[in-house]
């Protein structure tokens, strides 16, 4: 483990604070739909809780499988920021859709098609994020990218309520207006944003999703990896917290709240986790996000007001908080340079597979079984990976 700077977080360059802006602004246009939709789904066009889990599942794996392809891509050209305007731009020119869907089916195709968006700028960001901060810094510059992310993330939402009730309950209007955030943010990302020269050439060959290419990542990346697809198999998607709220008697108009009180906490503890994961064992953070998890779904399980679905989903954020940043430094810390895009591509790709499946199982068992069945579920998934983290550190004391 490197030592941490002394200037912590104020180290981090200006190109992975101007990322985070891209983030923060493109999370408040799509959080404004994400908050309401599971609501816009199930409410207005008919949606069954199974295909919102399908819908959900089926977009993040579609971005997660074009994140391996992206990253190998900014890998062989040498080149990150084109594939991160393209993916971004993507994402803004799809917003319009959600305003003007008449059936589920497109509503997913619009989902599917911003995920994708989201999978092309993905890897390539997060190993463009490497490329030019310093070992000393990483944990705290995934963090602060994150974090700026979902100050977004909790912004949109907010911004959304008062959308909804300024536009007395328009949700398409509200939808409609969230294409304007993530036009500026692919016009700060395009105009802000540089990259370093394009790296001098370390094979003979071009890097390609080839067999005998993969075999240059190492094991500890597949561990990482591996260790990724877990933690996700055990985190389903945030959809099934608005659900949760709905069904607890959380008026329409602010449902969001659910998603602001979990990107609050997330905003506020991914920062300061990625620098603590800079001068302890990353996987010590993780375990504690492990804890938060277990705990925000034995909540959700079993207390079924408003107050209930507000507090599990505080603990969901803290969860991310401690998680997601660390699990991008970790994938840096583990993968050759010439390979990052590739590296950073694969691991979204197994936690996409975990995402997808949990989707899946979260929205058949809340068919046949409830609620509660989804979360004591996920509760049970979570503990099994954290025992699993714990035998790992304890084999490597």
């Amino acid at each position: 483990m490197s030592q941490p700077s002394v200037n912590g977080w104020r180290s981090v360059p200006r190109t992975v604070w101007t990322l985070g802006f891209v983030s923060l602004f493109m999370d408040v246009s799509s959080e404004m739909i994400h908050a309401f939709l599971p609501v816009f789904l199930v409410s207005t066009l008919g949606a069954s809780a199974t295909l919102l889990g399908l819908i959900e599942g089926v977009a993040e794996g579609a971005a997660s499988v074009t994140k391996v392809f992206s990253g190998a891509i900014s890998d062989w050209i040498g080149r990150r920021k084109l594939l991160v305007v393209f993916g971004y731009g993507l994402g803004a020119v799809t917003k319009p859709v959600f305003a003007l869907a008449v059936t589920p089916f497109e509503v997913f195709a619009a989902r599917f098609a911003d995920r994708v968006g989201k999978g092309i700028r993905g890897a390539p960001r997060d190993a463009l994020v490497a490329d030019v901060t310093p070992v000393s810094v990483r944990g705290a510059a995934y963090g602060l990218r994150q974090a700026l992310d979902t100050v977004g993330a909790f912004a949109g939402p907010l911004l959304g309520i008062v959308l909804f009730t300024a536009l007395g309950g328009d949700l398409r209007s509200v939808f409609a207006i969230a294409t304007v955030p993530a036009l500026i943010a692919v016009a700060l990302l395009v105009l802000g944003v540089e990259e370093p020269g394009r790296q001098a050439p370390q094979a003979t060959e071009p890097i390609r999703l080839r067999r005998r290419d993969l075999r240059l990542l190492s094991g500890p990346f597949w561990a990482v990896a591996v260790l990724g697809g877990v933690f996700t198999l055990a985190r389903f998607s945030e959809a099934f917290l608005v659900l949760r709220a709905l069904e607890a008697g959380l008026p329409v108009a602010l449902v969001p709240l659910v998603m602001i009180a979990m990107n609050l906490v997330y905003a506020l503890v991914s920062a300061p986790a990625g620098g603590l994961s800079d001068r302890v064992d990353r996987r010590l953070v993780l375990s504690g996000g492990l804890v938060s998890l277990i705990c925000a779904d034995l909540v959700l399980a079993f207390f079924g007001s408003v107050g209930g679905a507000l507090v599990g989903a505080g603990l969901w954020g803290l969860h991310m908080g401690l998680t997601q940043g660390l699990f991008a430094a970790m994938v840096a810390d583990s993968a050759p340079r010439n390979l990052r895009g590739t590296a950073f591509g694969l691991f979204n790709l197994v936690s996409g597979v975990g995402l997808l499946l949990a989707s899946l199982i979260a929205g058949s068992l809340w068919e046949s079984f409830g609620s509660a069945a989804t979360f004591l579920c996920g509760a049970g998934l979570s503990g099994g990976a954290l025992a699993g983290l714990l035998v790992l550190i304890w084999r490597d004391s």
